[in-house]
């Protein structure tokens, strides 16, 4: 199994966890911007913890595993998880979160 594969049922319960949530509270686009630069500070860090740790021989990746696309030394596929609890973890909050309330 390669790790997209494995990526695949995480992303799209984290895509229906959003989108429940997003149904449910209906956020603002201050939420949203939050969100996304959160996203892209999470996919930033990775590739630059990833590739430091990668290129201290930490750790490798099978080559049959990985698509071969590379961010600096980051696989790509390093990159779902980190939009995983991006995705999830907003969307959990918003499920949770008091309707009334503005998110």
């Amino acid at each position: 199994m390669t790790h997209a594969e494995l990526a695949v049922p995480f992303i799209a319960l984290s895509l229906v966890m959003l989108g429940a949530g997003v149904l449910r509270r209906r956020p603002t686009a201050r939420w949203w911007w939050a969100t996304g630069l959160t996203m892209l500070a999470l996919m930033v860090l990775t590739v630059v913890f990833d590739s430091i740790m990668i290129a201290a021989d930490l750790f490798r990746y099978g080559d049959g595993q990985i698509s071969g696309v590379r961010i600096w030394l980051a696989p790509v596929e390093d990159l779902t998880w980190p939009v995983v609890a991006a995705l999830a973890l907003p969307g959990l909050a918003l499920l949770l979160g008091d309707p009334g309330e503005e998110p």
